[in-house]
């Protein structure tokens, strides 16, 4: 049977719609879209045409339709994992990586500070509340400033307004979630360091906030540096910490 034109038409347009929203970062690997019925309400469209739209998208590898519902494909899984091997397996990477964090959050917060938009400010302003709140509770919670330190970065590049820095970094955000890079969290357990890093994220964004385009790449590609400055002292201080230990227990296995 021959599909009528309209609906193709119209399931080609739906499409379109859908994989702008994914390529503009609206709609983000892993989260599951609403339920067909509520979709198509919203789009104002028939779920036949939406249906056909999804399949479509399917069929590109953009979305994955389960028993759980329709989900935006982890389309650069292919991707990740690989890499993710090597970068473990490759003593220089985490310094390579810096070195590249260096290169790209500096550019993200110079273009941010000269794109984001009102929407933007607002976001980047309320995560930056979130992060004092995380930061003055009485007992340090250090996965929970992570994971809003975390945000406050992917909120910079959003607001960079480039689709590539968005989804690369998107990417490698993924790997630290997963602790494949290093462990975020570890940093805030180092002394200083929580009040440092909560500083620097705040001079980031009022620089960004206040349109100063080069204040915000300088002050990005310090915190990198600092950033990774403090890894490696932690990283340090946690060798020296198991020669001693290996040190204190030889007697476990050294006859007297």
């Amino acid at each position: 049977m021959i599909e009528p034109v309209q609906t193709r038409k119209l399931a080609d347009g739906i499409a379109e719609h859908l994989e702008l929203l994914i390529l503009e970062g609206v709609l983000r690997p892993g989260e599951r879209l609403v339920s067909e019925r509520e979709l198509a309400e919203r789009l104002e469209v028939s779920r036949p045409s939406l249906r056909d739209a999804l399949d479509i998208l399917e069929k590109r590898g953009l979305v994955v339709t389960t028993k759980g519902g329709t989900f935006v494909a982890q389309f650069l899984a292919p991707l990740i994992d690989p890499l993710a091997g090597l970068l473990q397996s490759s003593d220089r990477a985490l310094d390579d990586y810096f070195e590249f964090r260096q290169l790209i959050d500096a550019a993200a917060a110079r273009m941010a500070a000269a794109r984001a938009t009102d929407v933007d400010r607002a976001e980047i302003s309320a995560c930056i509340a979130r992060m004092k709140s995380a930061h003055d509770v009485a007992v340090p919670q250090p996965e929970t400033e992570a994971a809003v330190d975390a945000e406050l970065h992917l909120l910079v590049y959003e607001a960079a307004h480039n689709l590539v820095v968005l989804h690369v970094m998107r990417t490698f955000a993924d790997m630290l979630r997963r602790d494949i890079l290093f462990n975020r969290a570890r940093l805030y357990t180092r002394a200083g360091v929580r009040d440092a890093l909560l500083a620097q994220h705040e001079a980031i964004a009022d620089a960004i906030l206040a349109g100063d385009s080069g204040r915000a790449e300088t002050l990005a590609r310090d915190h990198i540096r600092f950033t990774h400055e403090s890894l490696l002292a932690v990283r340090r201080d946690e060798r020296r910490l198991n020669v001693a230990l290996r040190r204190l227990g030889r007697r476990d296995i050294v006859s007297s």
